[in-house]
């Protein structure tokens, strides 16, 4: 054979990409393909935060490719038909492409293969290179998933994983297939304006920083607000500019109870996308009961998106979110449980949200770990109810993260910062900051209530 095409989608890296290799190994030339999809736009998915990381990803590949005497072909439209068409003009024999989780991946999946068939070319469709483990890889004798992560990582991590791959040194693409211009941020609106900035070049760059620095310390600090001690590593891990597998060796490889906290985070990872795997409504439908009385309460949801509950901890960390585009793991944890448990609203409005800003905005992460804090998904204790005033002072305890992000809140000292409503006098009056919209007690009896259906 002579031309192969890769479909880049999750996964916009170079090094230990088993799609380009395969194709490099069995074609003289490649064509490195990106089509912007028209359905994820249609749905609402091309928000702007993930529209410019993804740019600066798709510029930094198509670099990349330069260096090696290759490029990016970048088209826009509906994923089959773009493929079809660049397969066609490039004569062809085959499509590489990474396998995917969610039910529209597996949908465009089977409709590129029949597709392509049609015209005479073979897809390849290969495993571990979103994730480091398969969902297919593991699973219950008794179900085609594991509910409880407990039992799945110890299966996860018995699994051998394979050797991550180099990047090629070489990649020849044809003449004559045309592309778009590499998209950019510049121009976009509606960013947050503490964006990170995408790309492989970026992620490999922060994630070896992160092994020198951050990670043998990982296990004592990832849940310190303040000390923002996480990898922020989610959105290269969304976009697939570093890989799964890869980054489990290299954790591994560096040893200790901080390398052994991170890699567990990556298994989650994979834990809820053989969830998403199996149940595809997942990502809509509650995975457990239905739960139908959520109350509707919109003055109360835009005070929680817009960081104005009077709950310092939680306005701080929706306040993060609008700025960066991400949020702290243990904020997203104190959020969720405040709309679905304390306020009572469906998790649904809370996961749209994230989407709407979240620059690692991944339909099984998301979904999942937003049913997991509601009570309707994978938690094998659904009626926990995170108390934002004890988890602030447990986790930002001098209140320095608050204090970050609340400015009205910057003159008040220590942990009184957290119970702003307890100041006296003129301390308290001259905050310009509001007071709690709900009561903790009142909002925990609602929702312990509605789950045990009692009037």
């Amino acid at each position: 054979m002579n031309v192969s095409v890769v479909l880049f989608t999750s996964d916009l890296r170079l090094h230990d990409h088993p799609p380009l290799r395969a194709a490099l190994d069995g074609a003289r030339e490649v064509v490195p393909l990106f089509v912007r999809d028209r359905a994820v736009a249609e749905a609402g998915f091309a928000v702007p935060n993930r529209l410019a990381f993804l740019a600066d990803c798709l510029g930094d590949l198509d670099s990349g490719l330069r260096e090696r005497g290759g490029r990016l072909v970048v088209r826009s439209g509906d994923v089959v038909r773009e493929v079809c068409k660049v397969a066609t003009e490039a004569d062809a024999d085959e499509v590489h492409v990474a396998a995917d989780v969610s039910g529209y991946a597996r949908r465009r999946e089977e409709r590129l293969r029949r597709a392509l068939e049609a015209e005479g070319v073979r897809l390849h469709v290969h495993d571990t290179v979103v994730g480091a483990v398969d969902p297919g890889a593991v699973s219950p004798a008794s179900s085609d998933h594991f509910a409880v992560f407990t039992p799945y990582f110890g299966h996860w991590s018995r699994q051998r994983l394979r050797d991550p791959l180099a990047a090629p040194r070489t990649v020849r693409v044809p003449d004559g297939i045309g592309s778009e211009e590499i998209p950019a941020r510049d121009g976009l609106s509606g960013l947050s304006p503490g964006l990170a900035a995408g790309g492989e070049t970026e992620g490999r760059a922060r994630f070896a920083d992160w092994l020198r620095s951050g990670i043998a310390a990982y296990e004592d600090r990832h849940d310190d607000l303040a000390g923002d001690a996480t990898s922020r590593l989610s959105p290269h891990l969304h976009f697939g500019t570093l890989s799964p597998v890869e980054l489990v060796h290299r954790a591994r490889r560096a040893g200790g109870p901080g390398a052994e906290a991170f890699v567990r985070q990556l298994a989650w990872r994979d834990f809820h996308r053989q969830v998403l795997a199996a149940r595809p409504a997942a990502a809509t439908e509650d995975y457990r009961a239905k739960h139908d009385d959520w109350r509707s309460a919109p003055e109360e949801v835009r005070a929680w998106r817009e960081g104005r509950t009077g709950y310092p901890v939680v306005d701080a960390a929706m306040r993060q979110l609008l700025h960066e585009g991400w949020m702290h793991n243990r904020g997203r944890l104190l959020v969720a449980s405040f709309l679905t448990k304390t306020l009572y609203v469906d998790w649904r409005v809370g996961a749209r949200h994230f989407l709407d800003l979240l620059v690692d905005g991944d339909m099984a992460n998301n979904q999942l770990n937003w049913q997991w804090m509601a009570g309707t998904g994978t938690d094998t204790r659904p009626n926990r109810i995170l108390n934002p005033v004890t988890q602030a002072k447990r986790y930002d305890p001098d209140g320095a993260y608050v204090r970050r992000w609340v400015p009205e809140l910057a003159d008040v000292a220590g942990p009184a910062v957290h119970e702003p409503w307890k100041l006296q006098g003129l301390d308290r009056a001259a905050l310009d900051y509001p007071d709690p919209i709900v009561d903790l007690a009142e909002g925990r009896e609602r929702f312990l209530r509605g789950r045990t259906g009692t009037p």
